[in-house]
């Protein structure tokens, strides 16, 4: 058997001690990608770029994995006076938001957040949404409580999270 150059051995050594370095980073990305609140599974919480003083929207999915109904009431951020629940609705041509009392969700159901459909609206923000930031929201569910998640900040026209493996916000 041939003896391993030096070179060799200082990368295979660079490679295995480098190896639980990634480890708590992949912990880190999953933490921010997923929450639980009682029976709620939060994940992918993401927001588009907006400007200080205007208005940006939290999309996220909401998994209720119990066997009673719960209802999302509210939520809350530092980072926008005001926070609403909306949904969009067609008016004839013409696509209108609309403030929500509540968002249902059924037991063993899974209800998407995305843009053009039901969405946390934030009013009046108290700072800009950078791309690549987090921004805490806390969620306000009937009966599974408050969590809170970090909002992942992507580019003004983002579409959603990007896939695994693109955690810099654009397509590789």
């Amino acid at each position: 058997m041939p003896r391993p150059t030096r070179r060799a051995l200082f990368a295979t050594f660079g490679a295995v001690t480098a190896l639980p370095c990634l480890a708590p980073a992949q912990a880190t990305a999953q933490a921010v990608l997923e929450a639980r609140a009682g029976a709620i599974v939060i994940t992918q919480p993401w927001s588009r770029a907006a400007m200080r003083g205007g208005s940006g929207a939290a999309f996220l999915t909401l998994r209720n994995t119990g066997a009673t109904p719960d209802r999302l009431l509210g939520a809350s951020t530092p980072a926008a006076g005001r926070v609403e629940l909306h949904s969009m609705v067609r008016d004839g041509e013409v696509m209108r938001m609309r403030e929500q009392p509540a968002i249902d969700l059924p037991p063993g159901q899974q209800v998407v957040l995305r843009p053009g459909g039901l969405h946390v609206m934030l009013l009046g923000l108290t700072q800009p949404l950078d791309r690549g930031a987090t921004v805490p929201l806390t969620l306000r569910f009937e009966r599974a409580g408050e969590v809170t998640v970090q909002v992942a900040v992507q580019a003004a026209g983002a579409a959603g999270m990007p896939a695994a493996g693109g955690a810099h916000g654009h397509a590789h």
